[in-house]
């Protein structure tokens, strides 16, 4: 693992990294922000996967989370969006499809296969690689995003249930299976059969969770992607049916950028804050 970039940061520290990754089998890299109180003791870890053409580099960046993680004591961690340079054709040049958009799952279809396993190193190598060279606390962790990235957020605490404390999203794409992008994206890396598709669906998923961890929702309502990409309302249903708590919180008059993001993130990593050091 190297140290590419080091920045103080609200007495606290950012920091990016890249390492050779055994589950995609490239090069990955990462964020963290290191709050003031990790230099003394362990601290509870809050991933953020952030969406669609975005990099590692964008949350800590835009999104406005680093003083509140310095309050709470909370390390905050930002995996990249996919694989790089895995020399797939078509990984370039779609921003909906290969580099920047790896949906957090494990492809089974070649030629995406070898390489675009997002879930694998969210969920196990990152978290591996943390507790080997940062005071974290294992038993500590919660997760967050935006867009893809919520969806990814979504997916991945209700696939794993007990791994995380808490777990919440901006706009995310709440229903993969059933809009544009989730129909390109899931073709591709998971094939055409439909019931593989489910298995990456918040919806779906909400149906047939049996941990009931709670889900924390931000979606403003001039978001251009709402009606056709992101569908707040299915998982709204699917909740509802399934007896699953859910807090959405339509904003009015915000749209789906960072600037939406950065207006309620204090909020979430408040939610987080009291989940992880409750």
């Amino acid at each position: 693992m190297i140290l590419v970039h080091k920045q103080r940061a609200f007495d606290g520290h950012v920091e990016l990294y890249r390492h050779p990754s055994s589950s995609t089998g490239t090069e990955m890299r990462f964020a963290v922000y290191r709050p003031p109180q990790a230099e003394k003791q362990a601290v509870p870890t809050l991933y953020y996967l952030a969406g669609l053409s975005c990099n590692e580099e964008t949350f800590m960046a835009k999104a406005g989370a680093l003083p509140f993680a310095a309050e709470h004591g909370i390390l905050l961690v930002a995996p990249d969006t996919s694989p790089r340079g895995a020399g797939i054709d078509g990984e370039e040049g779609d921003w909906e499809l290969g580099s920047g958009a790896g949906f957090y799952l494990d492809a089974t279809r070649p030629p995406w296969a070898a390489n675009y396993r997002m879930e694998r190193y969210v969920t196990d190598e990152l978290p591996a690689l943390l507790r080997a060279h940062f005071p974290v606390r294992a038993d500590r962790e919660s997760i967050f995003g935006h867009s893809m990235g919520g969806h990814g957020a979504l997916t991945l605490a209700l696939r794993h249930p007990g791994r995380y404390r808490s777990v919440s999203a901006f706009a995310p794409i709440c229903a993969a299976s059933q809009v544009p992008w989730g129909h390109k994206a899931f073709a591709a890396y998971l094939g055409p059969e439909r019931s593989a598709w489910a298995e990456h669906d918040a919806c779906e998923l909400v149906r047939r969770s049996t941990e009931k961890l709670p889900l924390l929702v931000d979606q403003g309502t001039s978001d251009k992607f709402l009606d056709v990409q992101l569908k707040p309302e299915l998982l709204e249903a699917a909740c509802v049916d399934a007896h699953h708590p859910l807090e959405l919180r339509r904003r009015t008059g915000y749209d789906h950028s960072y600037h939406f993001v950065a207006t309620f993130m204090g909020e979430h990593v408040a939610y987080h804050a009291r989940a992880l050091n409750g």
